[in-house]
């Protein structure tokens, strides 16, 4: 099977390419490094000639409200298109647990957009919404960090390490098309503060964690429900203590 993975290069992505290449597939990472631009196209069509299954796991440079919905709009359309043309039998793409419960988000409205464009395609896709990533505790932090203080929600996250979202991901690539949305998130649920703070703690940094009910994520006020999966959700099974212990241990 040929797979292309919009999006290569990336966390998700070069992960992703490598498991596929282990289960024997063809397998084309597309990303500007790879000379693949879903934005201008270039490369986008050779790449997809053949291919049965393009999974998009790409992400824009800028989360600005209006950058964002550009990117997402431009990139899946350019992706879609040649995507008709080549022939795929099966649009895989990632999105976000709970992008439908915050329109406050500018970025979260843009993958939904994305979402649409795909369903209304008319290739066969399956639609894989994660959790957020262990990975990105620190770009969290970053984000909320106002000083030396870092503002962030108690409600409700249910992160996941990101090598059991790519497990996923492989699954559904090499599988008939759903033409319906799975959710995946990790096996605990905690208050995203708690998530932070653990963070924090193990790795010794010094700004001061406050709990702030108003603290925006991706630009939206959180409750309990926004973050957190369906009772269908599949659930990976590794920790986020287990996992960063595991993290400190290899470097």
């Amino acid at each position: 099977m040929k797979i292309v993975v919009i999006g290569g290069s990336g966390l998700i992505g070069s992960k992703l390419v490598n498991s596929l290449l282990q289960l024997g597939h063809t397998v084309i990472p597309a990303s500007p490094q790879y000379g693949i631009d879903t934005i201008t196209g270039e490369g986008l069509g050779e790449a997809l000639k053949g291919a049965d299954v393009v999974v998009d796991v790409s992400n824009s440079p800028s989360f600005e409200d209006r950058a964002v919905l550009g990117f997402f709009k431009r990139s899946t359309v350019n992706i879609l298109t040649a995507a008709i043309y080549a022939g795929v039998k099966h649009h895989v793409a990632i999105s976000v647990v709970g992008a439908d419960r915050l329109p406050d988000s500018g970025y979260l409205r843009a993958k939904i957009a994305q979402e649409e464009l795909i369903k209304e395609s008319g290739i066969p896709y399956t639609i894989l919404r994660s959790t957020q990533f262990f990975e990105f505790a620190g770009r969290i932090a970053e984000a909320a960090t106002i000083g030396d203080e870092v503002y962030i929600s108690p409600a409700g996250f249910q992160p996941i390490a990101a090598d059991e979202a790519v497990s996923a991901l492989a699954e559904i690539a090499v599988n008939a098309p759903t033409n319906d949305t799975v959710e995946i998130a990790g096996p605990v649920c905690m208050p995203m503060y708690e998530f932070i703070r653990y963070y924090l703690t193990e790795i010794e940094d010094s700004r001061q964690l406050v709990m702030d009910e108003h603290a925006r994520y991706f630009g939206a006020e959180l409750t309990d429900e926004s973050l957190v999966p369906g009772e269908t959700a599949l659930l990976g099974k590794i920790k986020y203590e287990d996992w960063f212990q595991k993290q400190l241990e290899t470097t």
